[in-house]
């Protein structure tokens, strides 16, 4: 995929809203594959309602959004799949990890459906972002900041043409988050791929392409 446009997209719990500010809401643009990207977001403005519709679990939006020259609305289950595995991962801001299960489990999760990553890669990966002596520590008993560097190398198990990530840093000291900016950007430089990064006051340390105020 080299292009997600948006055509007056609006969700529709904002419809009928009277002076709509808005870079992204009732516009026209696209994102670019290879393009860093980054949405500043105030609480409420449907930060995170813009990356589920991109990933395709919710659809209550008017207008239109389209991957290359194809409406996401004809989209059927089996082309979200591939979608989701081969062309656009997401970091949750929520996370999504299952507590019960290792930080390295979790990651395997992915990697076992892809067999992107080899297993020195995910180590790698681990000891990078500084947590690599808690591999084998269950989530549950992990601080937030380190969960959310685990669901980060989970997102990376993958081929991706878009690296969608909500509010990645937003529990990590600026110096984790600069090495996590780094690892994040090396690994969309050597797919090729964009990164759509959200922020509701602490933004990921990129070099961007755009600024869109949501």
């Amino acid at each position: 995929m080299n292009k997600i446009t948006f055509r007056n997209t609006l969700p529709l719990i904002f419809a009928g809203e009277r002076d709509l500010q808005s870079d992204i809401w009732l516009q026209d643009f696209s994102l670019e594959k290879g393009n860093n990207y980054l949405i500043e977001a105030n609480s409420g403005t449907g930060k995170s309602s813009l990356c589920s519709y991109i990933y395709g679990y919710r659809d209550d939006y008017s207008g239109d959004i389209i991957f290359n020259n194809v409406n996401i609305r004809r989209f059927k289950a089996r082309h979200w799949d591939k979608v989701r595995n081969t062309e656009i991962s997401l970091l949750f801001q929520e996370l999504c990890l299952f507590p019960e299960l290792t930080a390295f489990e979790n990651v395997l999760l992915k990697n076992n459906l892809t067999r992107y990553k080899e297993n020195r890669q995910i180590h790698e990966m681990f000891d990078l972002l500084g947590i690599g002596n808690k591999k084998d520590s269950l989530v549950e008993k992990m601080s937030w900041g380190q969960q959310q560097r685990v669901a980060l190398i989970r997102c990376l198990c993958q081929p991706f043409d878009f690296l969608v990530l909500d509010e990645p840093i937003s529990h990590l000291d600026d110096e984790n988050a600069s090495i996590a900016a780094v690892l994040l950007q090396r690994e969309a430089s050597q797919q090729g791929a964009g990164i759509i990064a959200t922020s509701i006051g602490k933004e990921l340390p990129l070099e961007y392409t755009k600024t869109f105020a949501l």
